[in-house]
């Protein structure tokens, strides 16, 4: 209580204070302007008489402080005055302080996470090793399709290349890491020597991998990250330690430096030679490509050279590979790794902006509000000399004090919603090392005087034009002036303008994930399971023991109670698409073009029945099939009708994977189809039997009748059974549906609580804008009520006005939103179609928000006293 009531005494202190200086101002400007009025009629000049009778009151201590502020005599000084000023007219008036503070420094908040995000993720290139000379190289067929490397374009590129200082291919993997009694599943890194050479890393300890750990016969070796090693063997050395890597001992030889977090894009804390075996064929496309560019060497000749490259090894392996337009390709390493990080910034930049533009004009709206009010002090400094500039001074130090106060809340803002931003987009690239830093300080400062200059301009403009009001002792009077209000206005039609794209925007993204919510993803997830299962250990390098090791779980899998269906494959819906085959039909061959691809899944008896899936023709594998080298396949519904459109898909072969020599391939079962690609891709997927034996890493599907939670335990204990060893990662079909609905989701929230934002900001404007209007017009709205208006009619004429802001703003926001719609129907966001309608139907909705937001300033003009709007002056 006892700090209430000092509070309370502090504000009756200022407000008294506060009184007593204009009521000092009213006297002062009156015996001012009286005395200047009759020097005037004896013929003295205006500058003169002022000058005098400012002289003729010198005495009175107050007024050489007036005067002495007025003319800024001590312009340091007067700059921390102003401050100080500023500081007290905001203690003042609290609730407008906070007011602005919140509403900027949300916004500001959002900018500086924004520079946070895009720092990290799209302008880091320097600070991972990046530099324009690094390139990857891909193998391309067109400007907009490119795959990774097979082995012999890996070894063409090392043997022929000659427009990079170094070059190396590298690529990611599953691997199972034992320790302390337990394994776990670790990605780890392969790579050539190639690959650091190019980077210009160098070890922080120990060395890095060279040329000779790439032969067979060389010892397993691997070089480990600064936090791996910190983490595994504290401080003790880690050069000469030993991994237990798939069942094989490996020496670590070195540890990268602390800053080195991955290479050339590669997050990986282990680090192991990659092996290149003599290729049999052109593919598999496996391998990534990383090169440093010569000095005298620019990408586009390096593109040459690769061209050539293509040439050369193209009628080597035309047997199995027969798309001759494919040519290796390099491009820039760093835009490589951005992806579409730039549009997904570019999104939430986008977003920022407008969210701050109209947050700027609505502060800018209570700016001008303020200056009004204020423009009586004001008058009083120009009657006592000040220049135009001191007052400009005076306003930009209050709204640069209130922006800079703002700027700090928005660092802080910002520190809470960089992390957030790290849980929601989880795939761009580095943005866990995101953070509010020293950077993002200094922006935030730049932004913070930016928007102090931005929001000071409409008073500035008004206070200070030549249009401007003169000094009037009568301060009920000021700041009626026309043309305030038809920049109030502006600036709340402005923000109704922005609102607009923001809003259709947000709709846009809510049609579009509503449309994926209702895509039919091929199978039923309630009810399905779904585990990783790795091998480890030399004891799986026979197929035989694979293809022993995989029947058995299958067995044990069935044996679980509740289990009602259960198999393996190669991948599982609805985005893991697994092994991405080639093919060339006989009936429909692709020449010298590009041949098709396809999921190509590798399955054993029961897959499809516990995906769901459903035979529409033909017949599915028989048990002989799934235990040998079968040329059977099934194709899903899409695929059938992709390739033989109005006509059965049954018996139709191909020659798979390239391989010219093998068995064709033959269509026996057509099944329906399931979402392997994504739930926005199309449908195609082929499947072949399989017992198991090539594959170290499996996925198993199970369909239960009992809880999800129970069976995965069960299941988990019946292969662990089997094998302790054994890596399992396990999860439900339902959350593998809502992770590929995660990010989409994520997007339609981001940009629907900016459209909320500037929704309830332009809200406020029109609010705050009819308010004031009622408040200036209160004795032409108590003289209409008096000659008989109704009250109704005057709630009309107020809402009126309100609507016709929204309704000027939302016409020239139109366009706009239909730029943004056109972009975001070409990015890769899920939105197909932007149309006018939208537009149309959220301008509608925004002047119903108008129109309700002008409800109360219209009621409180409906509700004036006749008797009290007929006696004001």
């Amino acid at each position: 209580m006892s700090l209430l009531t000092d509070l309370s005494e502090r504000f009756r202190a200022l407000f008294r204070r506060e009184q007593a200086d204009r009521e000092f101002d009213d006297e002062l400007a009156f015996h001012i302007e009286r005395d200047v009025a009759e020097r005037m009629a004896r013929g003295i000049e205006p500058g003169e008489a002022r000058r005098q009778a400012i002289v003729a009151l010198g005495g009175v201590a107050q007024v050489t402080e007036h005067v002495r502020d007025a003319r800024g005599v001590r312009p340091f000084e007067d700059l921390a005055g102003d401050v100080r000023h500023a500081l007290r007219l905001f203690w003042a008036s609290p609730v407008f302080a906070l007011t602005v503070i919140s509403v900027l420094g949300g916004a500001l908040g959002a900018m500086i996470a924004l520079f946070a995000v895009a720092d990290t993720t799209t302008f880091s290139d320097a600070r991972y090793g990046i530099t324009a000379r690094l390139v990857r190289i891909y193998e391309s067929n067109s400007p907009t399709n490119r795959w990774s490397l097979s082995s012999v374009d890996a070894l063409a590129l090392l043997n022929q290349q000659r427009s990079f200082d170094a070059v190396g291919v590298a690529r990611r993997a599953d691997i199972a890491l034992a320790g302390a009694g337990v394994t776990e599943r670790v990605v780890a890194g392969f790579a050539t020597a190639g690959v650091f050479a190019a980077t210009d890393l160098r070890a922080e300890s120990g060395r890095l991998l060279r040329t000779d750990d790439e032969q067979a016969p060389a010892p397993p070796v691997a070089v480990v990250s600064h936090a791996f090693a910190a983490e595994r063997f504290g401080a003790d050395p880690a050069i000469g330690r030993d991994l237990v890597i798939d069942g094989v001992h490996h020496t670590i030889v070195g540890v990268l430096p602390p800053d080195v977090t991955e290479v050339a894009g590669m997050r990986s804390r282990i680090w192991l030679p990659l092996k290149i075996e003599t290729p049999r064929r052109r593919g598999p496309f496996w391998l990534r490509g990383i090169a440093r560019l010569r000095p005298d060497v620019t990408i586009d000749m390096a593109a040459q050279d690769l061209a050539g490259i293509s040439r050369r090894i193209f009628p080597l392996w035309a047997s199995g590979f027969r798309d001759q337009s494919a040519v290796l390709l390099p491009l820039p390493l760093g835009d490589t790794i951005d992806g579409d990080a730039g549009k997904r910034v570019t999104l939430f930049a986008g977003a920022v902006l407008l969210v701050w533009l109209i947050a700027l004009a609505n502060v800018a709206t209570l700016m001008l509000v303020r200056a009004s009010a204020r423009a009586h002090e004001l008058a009083i400094r120009l009657a006592l000399g000040a220049t135009r500039g001191r007052i400009a001074r005076l306003l930009l130090t209050d709204c640069v004090v209130l922006t800079t106060t703002a700027g700090a809340a928005g660092v802080f803002i910002a520190s809470l919603l960089v992390p957030v931003a790290g849980m929601l987009w989880p795939t761009l690239p580095h943005i866990n090392d995101a953070a509010v830093n020293l950077r993002a300080v200094a922006f935030a400062a730049g932004a913070s005087l930016l928007s102090g200059v931005l929001v000071a301009l409409p008073a500035l403009i008004t206070s200070l034009s030549r249009h401007a009001q003169p000094v009037r002792v009568d301060a009920r009077r000021v700041g009626r002036d026309r043309r305030t209000s038809r920049l109030r206005s502006v600036l709340v039609c402005l923000e109704f303008a922005l609102a607009l794209p923001l809003v259709a925007c947000a709709f846009w993204f809510l049609q579009g994930m509503w449309r994926l919510q209702s895509i039919d993803p091929g199978f039923v997830a309630a009810g399905g399971v779904t585990l990783n299962i790795q091998l480890a250990g030399p004891r799986y390098a026979d197929p035989k023991a694979r293809a022993a090791f995989w029947q058995r779980v299958s067995d044990r899998a069935r044996d679980v109670p509740g289990i009602t269906a259960v198999g393996l494959g190669i991948s599982v819906p609805p985005d893991d698409p697994g092994d991405v085959n080639n093919f060339d039909l006989i009936d429909v061959p692709a020449g010298g073009a590009a041949e098709p691809t396809a999921p190509w899944n590798n399955i054993s008896a029961g897959f499809l029945d516990a995906l769901g899936v459903r035979l529409l023709e033909g017949r599915t594998f028989t048990p002989a099939e799934y235990l040998s080298d079968s040329t059977a396949v099934l194709v899903s519904e899409s695929w059938a009708h992709r390739y033989f459109p109005g006509t059965s898909a049954l018996g139709r072969k191909m020659v798979s994977g390239g391989c010219t020599t093998c068995p064709l391939t033959e269509v026996v079962g057509v099944v329906s189809d399931v979402k392997y690609q994504g739930l926005e891709e199309n449908s195609d997927a082929v499947y072949q039997a399989a017992d198991g034996s090539n594959a170290y890493s499996l996925r198993m599907i199970a369909r239960t009748k009992e809880s999800e939670e129970a069976a995965i335990r069960r299941l988990t204990a019946a292969v662990r059974g089997i094998d302790s060893e054994v890596l399992v990662e396990s999860t439900t079909l339902e959350a593998r549906l809502g992770d590929a609905l995660s990010e989409p989701r994520h997007w339609t929230a981001l940009v629907a609580g900016f459209a909320a934002a500037a929704g309830i900001l332009a809200a406020l404007g029109v609010f705050g804008l009819m308010s004031y209007v009622v408040r200036q017009q209160r004795r032409d709205i108590g003289v209409r009520l008096a000659l008989g208006a109704a009250p109704r009619d005057m709630m009309l004429l107020v809402v009126r006005g309100g609507i016709t802001y929204a309704i000027a703003g939302s016409l020239a926001g139109a366009g706009l939103a239909l730029i943004a719609g056109q972009w975001l129907s070409t990015s890769s966001f899920g939105i197909h179609r932007a149309n006018g309608w939208v537009v149309i139907g959220i301008a509608a909705v925004l002047t119903v928000v108008a129109a309700l937001a002008s409800w109360w300033p219209a009621y409180q003009a409906s509700r004036i006293p006749m008797t009290e709007a007929l006696s004001l002056e």
